[in-house]
């Protein structure tokens, strides 16, 4: 299973960024392939969520720092979501994460979780 962030870069303050997760198995005992979320890191702090896809019956979460500015979003195929980020400040600055939970057939119920390796996200003042 790969999961791959994309997207990153360089941005002024003010700007936007568009991030892409796709993530992928070629096991024939795959069930289901589904992204969970994104997360970030910036140096010196722990990871923390920045937004996450609803789960059955859930709503989208977002972290507090980024609700009106970010939208996470899935694409046209299940195992592809995106996050946009508009107005963005110094602070979000961060390598950004995606993690997808893969089903097998021959699995527990519950899924294994997998992550990306993450894209970095520079933000200049």
């Amino acid at each position: 299973v790969q999961v791959v962030e994309s997207g990153g870069g360089l941005v002024q303050a003010g700007g936007s960024l568009r991030l892409s997760c796709v993530a992928s198995g070629s096991t024939f005992d795959i069930f289901s392939i589904n992204p969970l979320g994104w997360y970030r890191q910036a140096p010196g702090k722990q990871r923390e969520l920045v937004a996450a896809l609803p789960t059955p019956g859930g709503n989208t979460r977002y972290a507090d720092s980024v609700k009106g500015r970010f939208t996470i979003s899935r694409g046209n195929t299940k195992n592809t979501m995106y996050l946009q980020m508009n107005s963005l400040k110094p602070e979000d600055a961060a390598v950004y994460y995606c993690n997808a939970e893969v089903k097998y057939f021959s699995g527990s119920p519950d899924g294994v979780e997998y992550w990306g390796k993450g894209t970095l996200v520079t933000v200049s003042s």
